[in-house]
C-alpha cells in the first residue's frame, strides 16, 4: 500500500470520515461533523487534506439560493480504504 495513503488514513478523524463515506452516496458538512464528533475547522483541514489526495470529493453549489457542500468517496478512495482495512486486519491475524 502507498506510504502516504497509509499515514492519511491513520489520523482518526480522516478514518472516521472515509468509513462513513464507504456507506453513503454523499453527505453534508454536518453529517460529517456528526460522525467525527470533530470542531469545524479541524474537520475542514482534514476533508481538504483528503480531497487533495483523492480520495474524496467535494462539489459546491447553491441549493434555493443557499450554498450547499457535498462530500463522496472516489474509486481511489474505496480502494485505498479496502487495502488499509485489509492491511490491518493481516496485521490482527499475525
Amino acid at each position: 500500500m502507498n506510504k502516504e495513503i497509509e499515514k492519511l488514513l491513520f489520523n482518526p478523524i480522516r478514518l472516521k470520515t472515509i468509513s462513513f463515506l464507504m456507506t453513503v452516496e454523499t453527505c453534508t458538512f454536518k453529517a460529517l461533523l456528526d460522525v467525527t464528533t470533530s470542531s469545524k475547522g479541524n474537520l475542514s483541514i482534514q476533508l481538504k487534506k483528503l480531497n487533495d489526495a483523492g480520495l474524496i470529493k467535494i462539489e459546491k453549489y447553491f441549493q434555493k439560493s443557499y450554498p450547499t457542500t457535498d462530500y463522496s468517496i472516489t474509486k481511489k478512495g474505496k480502494t485505498s480504504f479496502e487495502d488499509f482495512f485489509k492491511q490491518l486486519q493481516s496485521l490482527k491475524n499475525e
